[in-house]
């Protein structure tokens, strides 16, 4: 059962039992009208949009090396911490979102971006 919590005035989305994601894979979790790719990178845990900036395809079904993840639609990739493009032919950052895990849960605050894409800079997506 997923549900949001209010703590220290942050709005907090639980996602999902990190115990589901292995180690250097990710798995995409749709939640509130959004679609999301949560990675764990070495039992350390990091939640993106799912959808590639430049095209269609989602990165939760990517491949994954290191911190680095590839769309499988155009090959562009991005890092996973930081949301940075690392591969044309993407050119917008990735959104991403700082996680919390509390009591072996996945929690983002959804209105609080941690890097990437900002709405404001946002520009339609190539395909």
């Amino acid at each position: 059962m997923t549900e949001t919590k209010d703590i220290n005035s942050l709005r907090l989305m639980e996602l999902c039992s990190a115990a589901e994601i292995e180690p250097g894979c990710a798995t995409k979790v749709e939640k509130d009208g959004l679609a999301l790719a949560v990675f764990n990178i070495d039992n350390a845990y990091y939640v993106t949009d799912d959808l590639c900036t430049h095209g269609p395809g989602s990165l939760s079904e990517g491949d994954i090396d290191g911190d680095v993840v590839e769309c499988d639609f155009h090959n562009g990739a991005f890092n996973i911490k930081t949301g940075e493009v690392v591969a044309p032919p993407c050119m917008i950052p990735l959104r991403t979102y700082a996680v919390q895990v509390i009591d072996g849960r996945v929690f983002i605050d959804p209105d609080q971006p941690a890097f990437g894409l900002d709405e404001k800079a946002a520009c339609p997506k190539a395909v």
